[in-house]
């Protein structure tokens, strides 16, 4: 506590955060010992000598708070002590059967576990959320329809537009942008940020001079600039080839860092150093040797002998001036590795201890990894690439989501990257990806058992190219599945049904349905689901606009399937009751059971309007599903649910009309799963590129993870065929033509409830 007060003040004329995240800082910076103590405040405070000065203050009134309260300790504690010399000795680490014997500072002490990269996450989520609303909203007002291009405004006077405010605004939190980095970013690297008053020359951000303004140039500065069709199609095209080269060049920087010993075994590293010692210790008895027989002998002179002598002073004067020889600086390098290593494993040690303090908590990660399929990657990275196994570590990337993300505005899976901003993510090849969920999701499909080469993913104009690809494959819906009661025969928006693309044929992987599973249904209904549906109008890969699409609203469409699906599953397992009905938005709300007869009337209790956060919904589904079965279930404080061998399978329909904003971290959530089966529809504007570029997402993740189905439409949608195609997906096997003819009959609702 007093440590606290004495820092407190000081540390908060040096960053311009909140008391709260302070405290979080001193308190953490204490459980390290005091060389690490003084590199973490360096990086966070930098070298100025105000900072250097702290840091020095910092650990000697630790040091004095510490002797204080060992003087006042009594005599009767020597035991103890003897104990916990004997707990942090590190006998061999054999994962995951035992914990390692560290006992971390936090958990000793009661507190949760934290690092840098937590620390920094609390404080940037803050107002991540808020700045990036912000940014969309000035996006809207200034008619900037692309998401990767920021409004711009160059003036020579100050100005108080909206533009200049936000611009301010991201000043602002330079700070927290440089934490983040500090705390993200690998030895060697240099923090950089896109702060427009900072001269181009003495900047480290190499995005700025390699790469073209979308704006281009000469426009006029008396009003905000408009972006220009071929300065953007530029910008993109060396955006992407400079992030292909900063990534290959960071990942082959960092690999070339890893330890060239195993950190994990002594006996190897005992031999380097004892055959290091015994080759100096031979050349100075042989030195020796050598100035014995000079003394007693007197040789004859000649020039080989003079040479000799000379060189043999020579090493005698560079020794004395503390020069040193080869041997000893071969012999200073290996018990510097040495010490690195034993550095970085007491690191990952204490680490893994902090994260998983108990048999329960790894159990459920050694679970996790090897539904993902990351076991042997994992241990391979713990093996042979440390640092990167302590970086990713740090980052939680090994375990499962905790719950409290869903609900949060923001969390370390909802942070943007923005390369040419330096916002950065956590992998040594994160530029090019939109946010750190999406960069994790990407590196466990590149990196768990059973892929084939490295699944990248595809930069914005390959995105669009297979977008537009899909798109011009779609072809006539087969005519048996004609309906005149299908939503956009009944409100005759256009004549006739729009193109789709053919789904790709059912393959069976999941068991076929058995009636102890758990069948809901999850509706997307944010604001989207009641607008005119519009598609966007492009100059080369610039959004220019939007155009009126004649088909019915999203929503409409939505309840004529969930109808038409409730239905037939009533027909299928008897459940004339109904099914539990979901819809997220920024929130997430339980309708109730729906079933034919009531569901015009739970329609009512429908709000439309918000975002569009999957996992909020999500969540509630999975809590409703563990509900019913906890019985056979446990709930853990922070991985919530875990289902146990005898829970029923929740079998999910979710209905949305575009990309969630957390999409990534839902489809990473279910990477880990073996208890849930979901079938996703994907509702879409007739000849929209947007509605095929998540089309192509949703498709690579079904075809990497087998819990998850697909199907999309387009336009004025053939309604009894896409409730086929759900219908094979969502039960697990071939149906036929004949017996889903005999499910759509209307359920008979004569059975009481």
């Amino acid at each position: 506590m007093a440590l606290e007060q004495w820092a407190l003040p000081q540390l908060s004329e040096l960053l311009s955060l909140d008391e709260e995240p302070l405290k979080q800082i001193i308190v953490y910076t204490d459980t390290l010992p005091d060389a690490k103590a003084a590199e973490h405040l360096r990086g966070l405070l930098g070298d100025s000598p105000r900072a250097l000065e702290f840091i020095t203050s910092f650990n000697k009134h630790r040091s004095a708070a510490a002797v204080a309260k060992s003087e006042q300790e009594s005599d009767s504690k020597d035991s103890e002590q003897v104990n916990d010399s004997k707990d942090n000795e590190l006998p061999a680490y054999t994962p995951p059967s035992h914990p390692p014997p560290l006992q971390h500072a936090n958990m000793a002490h009661g507190r949760p576990h934290t690092n840098p990269v937590i620390e920094a996450g609390h404080i940037r989520a803050r107002d991540e959320q808020q700045m990036q609303n912000l940014l969309q909203s000035l996006q809207l007002q200034y008619g900037i329809y692309n998401s990767e291009i920021e409004p711009e405004h160059d003036t020579d006077y100050y100005c108080y537009c909206p533009i200049h405010n936000y611009m301010r605004l991201k000043s602002g939190r330079f700070g927290v942008q440089d934490m983040w980095s500090r705390a993200v970013m690998y030895a060697g690297e240099k923090t950089y940020n896109d702060d427009y008053q900072s001269p181009t020359i003495f900047s480290n951000n190499p995005y700025r001079r390699r790469v073209v303004s979308p704006y281009g140039y000469y426009q006029p500065a008396w009003a905000p600039q408009k972006p220009n069709p071929d300065s953007h199609a530029r910008s993109i095209h060396q955006t992407i080839q400079l992030n292909n080269t900063l990534n290959r060049e960071a990942q082959a920087k960092i690999d070339a860092k890893e330890p060239k010993v195993d950190i994990w075994d002594d006996s190897e590293r005992n031999v380097a150093m004892s055959n290091m010692t015994i080759a100096t210790a031979g050349d100075q008895k042989r030195q020796a040797s050598d100035e014995k027989r000079q003394s007693i002998s007197v040789p004859p002179r000649n020039d080989s002998t003079e040479t000799s002598t000379k060189s043999f002073k020579f090493a005698g004067f560079r020794k004395s001036l503390g020069i040193k020889s080869s041997e000893e600086k071969a012999v200073a390098k290996t018990k510097e590795q040495i010490a690195e290593g034993r550095e970085l494993r007491n690191a990952i040690l204490a680490e893994e201890q902090g994260r998983w303090p108990d048999e329960q908590w790894r159990l459920i990660v050694a679970v996790y990894q090897e539904k993902v399929g990351m076991t042997r990657k994992i241990a391979h990275l713990r093996a042979r690439q440390p640092i990167q196994y302590l970086h990713l570590l740090r980052a939680g990337y090994f375990e499962p989501i905790p719950v409290a993300w869903a609900g949060a505005a923001s969390n370390p899976l909802k942070f943007s990257i923005e390369a040419a901003a330096g916002w950065r993510g956590i992998t040594p090849m994160w530029r090019g990806y939109e946010d750190t969920a999406e960069e994790r999701l990407y590196w466990v499909l590149n990196h768990r058992e059973g892929s084939v080469g490295m699944r990248m993913k595809p930069d914005f104009i390959s995105e669009m190219d297979m977008a537009r690809a899909r798109m011009a494959s779609a072809v006539e819906p087969p005519p048996e599945y004609y309906s005149a009661n299908d939503t956009c025969q009944l409100q005759h928006t256009s004549p006739g049904y729009s193109k789709q693309v053919m789904p790709a044929p059912f393959r069976t992987y999941d068991r076929p349905a058995v009636p102890t599973d758990d069948t809901m249904v999850l509706l997307d209904v944010s604001g989207s689901m009641d607008f005119d549906p519009v598609r966007p109008n492009y100059n080369k890969y610039l959004i220019t606009g939007y155009s009126r699409s004649t088909q019915p609203k999203n929503k409409d469409v939505a309840k004529a399937i969930i109808r038409r699906f409730t239905d037939a599953m009533a027909n299928h397992d008897h459940n004339f009751r109904g099914y539990d009905l979901t819809t997220f938005s920024s929130q997430a709300h339980y309708i109730g059971m729906i079933n034919h007869q009531n569901l015009d009337a739970m329609w009512q209790n429908i709000r439309i309007g918000g975002g569009t956060r999957v996992m909020t919904g999500w969540q509630k589904v999975k809590d409703l599903h563990f509900q019913k079965h906890s019985a056979s279930a446990i709930h853990h404080p922070v991985y919530g649910w875990q289902a146990g061998p005898e829970t029923p399978m929740l079998r999910l329909l979710l209905l949305l009309d575009g990309e969630a904003t957390d999409m990534d971290e839902f489809e990473l959530d279910l990477l880990g799963l073996s208890w849930a089966h979901v079938t996703i529809f994907l509702i879409g504007v007739d000849g929209c590129p947007h509605h095929h570029r998540h089309a192509n997402e949703l498709q690579r993740i079904s075809d990497v993870n087998h819990h998850v189905s697909f199907i999309d439409a387009q336009g004025n949608t053939p309604e009894r065929f896409v409730t086929h195609e759900l219908l094979k997906r969502h039960l697990g096997y071939e149906i036929s033509m004949s017996e889903f003819e005999q499910m759509e009959e209307l359920p008979p609702y004569s059975v009481s409830t």
